[in-house]
Formats: C-alpha cells, sequence, structure tokens
C-alpha cells in the first residue's frame, strides 16, 4: 500500500486525438506539487470504438499508477463542427465511465470555470493559463501539448473548489 502526503487529483482535458492528464498532489500544509503529466494519443486513422478503448485503457493505467483519489474532468463547451464535438462527448464518456469503475470521485468543471480559477477572469487566453499553470506549480516550462497544460489546470480548478467548498462549511 502506497502512503501519500495528500490529496492525489487526477485531472483530465478530454479528446479523441489527445486527451490530456495530470496527477496534482495537495500536501497537509495546502501546497500543491506536480506528481506527473502528459498525454493519451490515439491514430486518427483508427476506427473509433478502438480509440475510445485505447483511452480508457491509458486511463486505467494511470489510474492504477498514481492512486489518485479524486479526478476533475472539463466538461464540453462549444464546437461549431457538430461531428468534433460528438467526437469528444465520446472520449468523455469513455472516460467518466473509466474512472467510476475505478471508483475515483469524480467533478467537472467547464472551460469558464478554470479560467476564472486560475486566472480570476473567465475569458482568459490559453496563453494565459498556461503560464499561470507554470507558475503556480514552479515548473521549468510550459507542460506540452497544450492539452496537458490544460488538464494541469482543470486539476487546480479542482483543489480551488474544494478548498473553497471546505471554508464555507467551516
Amino acid at each position: 500500500m502506497t502512503i501519500y502526503k495528500g490529496l492525489r487529483v487526477l485531472g483530465i482535458d478530454p479528446g479523441t486525438a489527445t486527451v490530456g492528464w495530470a496527477v496534482l498532489e495537495q500536501l497537509q500544509n495546502g501546497q500543491v506539487q506536480a506528481v506527473d503529466y502528459g498525454h493519451i494519443s490515439t491514430d486518427k486513422d483508427d476506427p473509433t470504438a478502438q480509440r475510445l478503448l485505447e483511452v480508457a485503457d491509458d486511463l486505467r493505467e494511470i489510474i492504477k499508477k498514481y492512486e489518485p483519489q479524486e479526478a476533475a474532468v472539463e466538461d464540453l463547451f462549444y464546437f461549431k463542427n457538430a461531428k468534433t464535438v460528438i467526437k469528444v462527448a465520446q472520449a468523455r464518456g469513455a472516460i467518466l465511465l473509466t474512472l467510476e469503475r475505478l471508483n475515483v470521485i469524480i467533478g467537472e468543471y467547464t472551460p469558464l470555470q478554470v479560467k476564472q480559477s486560475i486566472t480570476g477572469y473567465g475569458r482568459a487566453e490559453k496563453k494565459q493559463i498556461q503560464l499561470m499553470v507554470k507558475n503556480i506549480l514552479k515548473l521549468r516550462e510550459i507542460p506540452r501539448p497544450d492539452d496537458t497544460a490544460d488538464a494541469i489546470a482543470v486539476a487546480l480548478c479542482h483543489l480551488n473548489s474544494r478548498k473553497m467548498q471546505n471554508m464555507l462549511q467551516a
């Protein structure tokens, strides 16, 4: 059994081609550190069902390796292309099902909530979010690809949301 110093949260930025993920740990003193982060990539030429299975299988391995207690998943936002939104919704479904099957508590956040939580401004540009992620976690560089930085931002949003809930309950 692994002993942790604090709460582990898995942040996920859903997609079909690329799924960003990040495991953050909030220490007992309130500080947050990056445990690991990266992305899952699928081949655009593979059938959709195979790509969804790959996302679910890779996510299961990440969960088994890092044992997060909670997960934060970015919610869908409006896409101009209906075909794109359907594909991302399918990936979110595979992700949510995998998390539920592995008994990981799930929080869902809109892009607006994530931006407000990280920068204080709901219309922040992607570059602003990336710089804040880098600065908050004291990283040497902005995580790449963008989906990875987005996953870190979603996890940070979740931790900020938990902090606010705890303050309101106190």
